[in-house]
């Protein structure tokens, strides 16, 4: 007899639950194979709704769903997703008004000035992770000084999938770690464990994954012999013949580091750093804004809302400091949304909850379990697109699974944190990956093989499961405690 939900609506079976999402990895897969990573992100969205679709079609000609279901799935979707669009807005006008107030160009001046090649990949991973602790995010880390470090490690020589595989390890570091950062607090929340019982249980695979990376990081720059594309000495040549160079500009990125300590939200602190980033503009930058447009409000809408681009005198450096604005990140958050959609269709038609259900059966090994829910992790952050929603799942799926074993829930926290938080970057449809790979201009199959810390961590995960260290089972009496 098949497994029912509350209001006795069948769930679908398994084959029929696998066929929306075996289309979209199989679609995906295809255009990648046939057209390179690139073209995977410029048609993503239209391979996820049509996902989404055939989900629904399946759902109520087969199972009997009513579209009230898929709208309720959709909605639950719908309110994880939707507040990350006005953070990517604000991240993508945070780009353009730093680029043209001379913040970056004044990093990347001051940067190839002071930093040893050598240690580039090094300092930049562990820059990132100690700003990301701080911010407690990620996104902002990445979209601020993520940006200047591109713009260096480029002019040095480093490929991009380095650069970004260094930021990105670093500043999802933070995020994991971090007592400010959302999805450590829902990760412990969501399966009933006290924050820092979580983040020092944590330690165990977090510690060695980043020491791994940054030893990785570390060996990658002493040993090779990046080539730069033009000399540094040519590319600060430029850079201070078109921007005003000088310390000034950089009490942008002072000041939202000032609120970042002072735990100013998010997105106040991205919509502060913007406002900045304007004034700086026409007090460090008043001919980059006369070249733009010579009505200095028309100006500001150009920089904040389309792609901008100045002329340095070198086409590689035109490139890097050009910007996007709002409309750039659109087709970011055309991706996001149809992901939303896709994840809702598949919580509101039950195939979420009868693959999961058909994965868990026969689980009671510790190494199973753990692995079981690494893969389960991974499999929420293909199909929701969202990783705050996928740790939401994993808890609920899990929690009862974790307490019938006699397993503690600062287990299936930890688990979910390394399977979930860090590897939501890594699939180009997710909302994490499809906004790194916008903000830095790198690919994310391109920076995926370079994101150490991001998949050393639910492997890292899986072994320490396999030795034991630190897990217990606890006595079936105390197994329903919290």
């Amino acid at each position: 007899m098949k497994n029912q939900t509350k209001n006795n609506t069948k769930l679908p079976s398994l084959a029929l639950s696998l066929i929306p999402v075996g289309t979209l990895l199989t679609a995906i897969v295809s255009v990648i194979i046939t057209q390179g990573s690139e073209a995977a992100l410029s048609v993503s969205h239209y391979i996820l709704f049509g996902a989404a679709v055939l989900a629904a079609i399946l759902a109520l000609v087969f199972t009997g769903r009513t579209w009230k279901q898929l709208l309720q799935g959709l909605i639950k979707s719908a309110k994880q997703t939707m507040p990350a669009i006005p953070v990517l807005l604000s991240i993508a006008t945070v780009s353009a008004s730093w680029m043209m107030s001379g913040v970056v160009p004044t990093l990347i001046v001051y940067g190839l000035e002071i930093l040893n090649p050598m240690l580039f990949l090094f300092l930049t991973c562990s820059i990132c992770a100690i700003v990301s602790v701080l911010s407690g995010t990620s996104w902002t880390t990445i979209a601020t000084i993520g940006v200047a470090f591109i713009g260096i490690g480029s002019v040095m020589g480093y490929e991009p999938g380095w650069i970004a595989g260094a930021i990105i390890s670093g500043a999802y570091f933070g995020d994991k770690v971090s007592p400010l950062s959302d999805s450590t607090v829902l990760a412990s929340t969501s399966c009933g464990v006290e924050m820092f019982t979580h983040i020092k249980y944590m330690m165990i695979t977090t510690v060695p994954s980043m020491t791994i990376s940054l030893l990785v990081f570390l060996a990658y720059g002493l040993f090779s012999s990046p080539q730069p594309m033009i000399e540094q000495h040519d590319i600060i040549v430029h850079l201070q013949s078109t921007f005003n160079i000088s310390p000034w500009p950089l009490l942008i990125p002072l000041i939202t580091c000032t609120l970042i300590i002072f735990r100013v939200k998010p997105l106040m602190t991205l919509i502060i750093s913007t406002s900045l980033g304007i004034i700086g503009m026409f007090i460090f930058q008043p001919q980059i804004v006369a070249s733009i447009d010579n009505n200095g409000f028309l100006a500001v809408i150009k920089v904040l809302f389309t792609s901008t681009s100045i002329d340095t005198g070198d086409e590689m450096l035109n490139s890097l400091v050009a910007t996007g604005g709002m409309e750039g990140m659109m087709p970011t958050i055309y991706l996001v949304l149809c992901a939303m959609t896709f994840g809702g269709m598949l919580l509101g038609s039950g195939m979420i909850a009868a693959i999961t259900k058909a994965f868990t059966r026969r689980l009671h090994s510790i190494r199973s379990i753990v692995t079981a829910t690494v893969g389960s992790g991974l499999f929420f952050n293909a199909c929701t697109g969202d990783q705050y929603l996928s740790i939401i799942l994993g808890g609920n799926v899990y929690k009862k699974l974790y307490r019938d074993n006699g397993l503690e829930t600062r287990l299936l926290s930890r688990t979910l944190e390394d399977s979930v938080s860090v590897t939501s970057v890594l699939i180009p449809w997710n909302s994490c990956g499809v906004t790194q790979a916008t903000v830095l201009g790198v690919a994310t199959l391109t920076y995926l093989p370079y994101c150490i810390f991001n998949y050393l961590s639910p492997i890292m995960s899986i072994i320490v499961a396999y030795i034991g260290y630190k897990i217990v089972r606890q006595p079936q009496e105390d197994s329903t405690a919290n």
